[in-house]
């Protein structure tokens, strides 16, 4: 950033809206209130842990429990001093402890994470020992004094003040510490107890586990406790062989598919049943038990050692004198260290331990089902939050009561408002005006129908009837005024010899059938996938349609019942593909809001995708901009997406000068698509970010939007287009609910005022009707508007932008350009994988490099689509 140019910082709140009918909601924010005793300031400490030779301790989660022990032992020079510690560095007290820096040394008994029965010969050392105990010095000193009148002098009466963050971080680190006392599991600011009621059935060898989020906020309203149901996927505990069969859905352990069974256990943690210490799986053996040798040291009645090769099978039998009985055909599972010589252990021993995260990507079963058991209609959720907050008994805390902190037991009252629907226009100009969301096209026609010729169908070894869909298709597109010609006769039928080949080879193999029946490439294609997630075809189908043929292309993976609302919805997929419109907001046609309508405006959406967690950690990030195209139109987008340095969240080539004349940067490319397609200079630029945390706001502003405006001016010196910038997020945890009534907030139910942000222009929005579940609301931040919109205009915008999403027939939680930019950088993702870097980084796995890695460029959309709403 240039540093002659001034710092932007968010934007202040310019007031409320005032349209719609109002309501009242309940949210699950619970007021804060401090005691009138005079409480003492934070004092925050660092904190470091050795062991007895002076190296650092590195192992996790042990810190609290050498912690406990220095609270439990030295209790006199800690002057009774409670304290919050955050796990690895940090503790804080209130008031100071007797002296600015403290030593202490702790002995810790019975350690579980002692190694005590592998097969390498640091392991037979420690056999040796008459216990598993060990002593830590902990050295205890002063970092800072953070001052409590933060919160009771700013906070309470919802001002935002200097340095409350700091203050709240405290209080936050206090809730965590509560958590970690009654051994939940700690994910951020959501706990997880290892109980068996709050797990769901296990999918695969995997549950799902309900815990709860629990954080202080600053809000209008004064402080506020944000408790919210929250949900993590676990690994079954359990005997390891049993939850590979279920991992992997098969009957017997020789049905294993070993390879994918390393992949899946690597860094989970394992209890040794024979000696009940626990360790960290890096990889398996790469022969079976029986055959798997190490170097065995063996001590001889002189005193002398005697290196004997021996089978890890044999090693159990002769020394520990345990028959194996379900582990010599299999892979031992190796604990051994990074860099050190492999630690075997059988795998019948080894049993997962509990609270595990499962990180791994997630079949179809597992999705859907794990999904379901998520669900919790508003009622529920209500109840569960009431108990959570009984069961934490925060006020008990002996922190909180010497900080003065009270927490209430009532559920925060709101006043929102619920805005009118927006009407949309479909065929012939004929109004349509959603209900609650939601609408239907029965008797409707499409507001733009496209044109369907010389298209065909590939099915790629689906069990269905092809020509019953092509039928239903062109029945149901010929009466939503779409007009479809019958595709070309011969279906293009997978060569079942090529079914269980890899994807990329099934896509050529069907690529070669395809152009020997027709010799010219069609203009559409109808591609039937065998399964609806995870296929290992789509992603090589995409890349060769998309960027090697540009072929405009739909994929459905249909189940046994197709019926008429299924088709409908394939429909409206591929009317926007080919150019169409399904429906328009009526304000498109009437100009009715003029900042947008009537003055040259473009709409921009933008969002980072950083892969699957099957990625290696140098898989490039991608990141797509989606921009409006045919002004005053804001329901038709074109995609721009690159790839970026990999896990970075900011978009690094809006703006990429390579010479005095040229700029490479996507937002020059949008600005000259605007202008291509309306041939006007957009005046006002309206920027929606997805994917940001309340650190990265000033980022936004001075890192991305500063590209933004270098771009403009790059191309016309003296261009100077008006900016708003919106942020929205939807990894938050404030729910809002109708009291004693079961269902839903409303549609279109804005919040805006109380349980806002004290400072900056935010609210939030319900845009969508709840069906399943409770309605999670998009929080969006109005973070810089040079425009000038009011409140109610930008509302109305916001709101109407959850319409024009082409894909179905209800408004959405979040406005179509976010979703639309989320939808390219994943669509685009899946299509490369990028398999080549990744395998270079299992090879290469353990080798360090100062050098940066290179990120892969991503390939050009091909000429034929690149303007095209694929994504859709």
């Amino acid at each position: 950033m240039d540093p002659s140019k001034s710092y932007l910082l968010p934007m202040a709140r310019l007031g409320n809206g005032s349209k719609g009918q109002k309501i009242h909601l309940l949210t699950s924010h619970f007021r804060v209130n401090f005691t009138n005793v005079e409480t003492q300031d934070f004092f925050q400490y660092s904190v470091v842990i050795k062991y007895e030779d002076g190296s650092p301790v590195e192992a996790k989660g042990i810190g609290r429990q050498i912690l406990a022990k220095v609270q439990e032992t030295y209790q006199s020079a800690l002057g009774s001093k409670n304290f919050a510690y955050d796990g690895e560095a940090i503790l804080f007290t209130v008031g100071p402890l007797p002296r600015r820096k403290l030593d202490f040394n702790v002995l810790l008994e019975d350690m579980s994470s002692t190694r005590t029965a592998g097969t390498n010969g640091e392991d037979m050392k420690r056999l040796r020992r008459p216990n598993q105990s060990r002593t830590f010095n902990v050295e205890i000193s002063f970092a800072a004094k953070i001052s409590i009148q933060s919160i009771k002098g700013g906070a309470l009466q919802g001002k935002e003040t200097n340095h409350v963050q700091d203050s709240l971080r405290v209080l936050d680190v206090i809730l965590r510490q509560n958590a970690a006392k009654k051994g939940c599991l700690l994910v951020n600011q959501s706990f997880f107890h290892n109980d068996v009621k709050y797990f769901s059935k296990d999918y695969e060898g995997v549950h799902l586990c309900r815990g709860f989020h629990s954080s202080f906020r600053t809000t209008q309203g004064g402080l506020s406790l944000n408790i919210d149901v929250s949900a993590t996927l676990l690994v079954k505990a359990g005997p390891v062989g049993s939850y590979l069969l279920a991992n992997q859905g098969v009957q017997d352990p020789f049905s294993i598919d070993w390879k994918k069974a390393e992949r899946t256990l690597k860094n989970l943690r394992v209890k040794v049943i024979t000696t009940n210490n626990e360790y960290k799986i890096t990889g398996l053996s790469g022969l079976r038990c029986k055959d798997q040798t190490f170097i065995w040291k063996q001590k001889k009645g002189d005193g002398d050692v005697e290196e004997v090769e021996i089978s890890v099978f044999d090693y159990y039998k002769k020394h520990h004198e345990i028959i194996l009985h379900d582990s010599a055909e299999f892979p031992c599972i190796n604990v051994g260290r990074p860099k050190r010589p492999p630690t075997y252990i059988p795998i019948e021993l080894c049993h997962l331990v509990s609270l595990q995260r499962y990180t791994k990507a997630l079949t179809s079963y597992k999705r859907t089902n794990l999904l379901r058991e998520s669900i919790q209609k508003p009622q529920d959720k209500m109840n569960v939050l009431n108990t959570a907050l009984k069961n934490s008994k925060y006020n008990d805390d002996p922190m909180f009561q010497e900080c003065g902190v009270i927490i209430g037991s009532d559920f925060t009252q709101v006043e929102g408002h619920v805005l009118p629907t927006p009407n949309l226009k479909v065929g012939y100009g004929e109004d349509l005006l959603p209900r609650n969301g939601r609408w239907n096209f029965n008797h409707k026609k499409l507001a733009e129908p496209a044109t369907v010729t010389k298209w065909a169908v590939v099915n790629f070894s689906a069990r269905c009837d092809p020509y019953k869909i092509i039928e239903d298709l062109v029945r149901c597109g010929r009466m939503k005024g779409v007009n479809i010609d019958y595709p070309f006769p011969t279906i293009i039928e997978e060569n079942p010899q090529f079914k269980d080949a890899p994807g990329s080879v099934r896509v050529e193999k069907m690529f070669e059938q395809m152009t020997s029946v027709i010799p010219k490439l069609p203009n559409f294609l109808l591609c039937i996938l065998p399964e609806r997630k995870n296929s290992d075809v789509y992603g090589p189908w995409k890349k060769k349609i998309l960027v090697e043929s540009g072929i405009v292309n739909q994929c459905m993976a249909p189940q046994r019942n197709v019926n008429d609302q299924y088709i409908t919805n394939i429909l409206l997929k591929i009317n926007a593909k080919l150019g169409g419109l399904n429906s328009v907001l009526a304000i498109e046609r009437s100009g009715g809001i003029p900042s947008v309508m009537r003055v040259p405006t473009i709409i921009i959406g933008m969002d980072v995708s950083h892969g699957s967690p099957l990625q290696s950690d140098d898989a490039p990030s991608i990141s797509a901009v989606v921009s409006s195209r045919e002004w005053p139109l804001i329901s038709r987008y074109r995609a721009f997406v690159r790839t970026q340095s990999p896990k970075v969240e900011m978009i690094e080539n809006l703006f990429n000068r390579v010479s005095d004349k040229d700029d490479d940067g996507i937002m020059r490319e949008a600005l000259r698509d605007f202008y291509s397609s309306c041939g006007r200079k957009p005046e006002h630029i309206i920027i929606f970010r997805d994917g940001v945390g309340e650190s990265q706001f000033n980022q936004v502003l001075n890192i991305e939007l500063d590209q933004m405006m270098q771009a403009c001016k790059f191309l016309d010196e003296t261009w100077d287009p008006k900016f708003t910038v919106i942020i929205a997020q939807k990894k938050h945890h404030t729910k809002f609910f109708q009291g004693n009534r079961p269902e839903n907030v409303p549609a279109g139910t804005i919040i805006d005022s109380k349980i806002c942000d004290p400072r900056n222009n935010d609210f939030y929005l319900c845009a969508h009707a709840g069906l399943l579940g409770t309605t999670r609301p998009t929080h969006y931040h109005v973070l810089f508007d040079q425009i000038g919109f009011s409140t109610d205009d930008l509302q109305e915008l916001v709101h109407s932008l959850s319409y024009v999403y082409q894909r179905s027939t209800t408004a959405i939680s979040v406005v179509a350009p976010i979703r639309y930019a989320h939808l390219a950088a994943t669509q685009m993702g899946t299509a490369m994988k990028f398999e080549d870097s990744s395998e270079k980084q299992s090879i290469h796995s353990g080798i360090t490099t100062s050098e940066p890695v290179p990120v892969p460029p991503l390939p050009k959309l091909h000429k034929n689509v690149e303007t095209s709403m694929f994504f859709c």
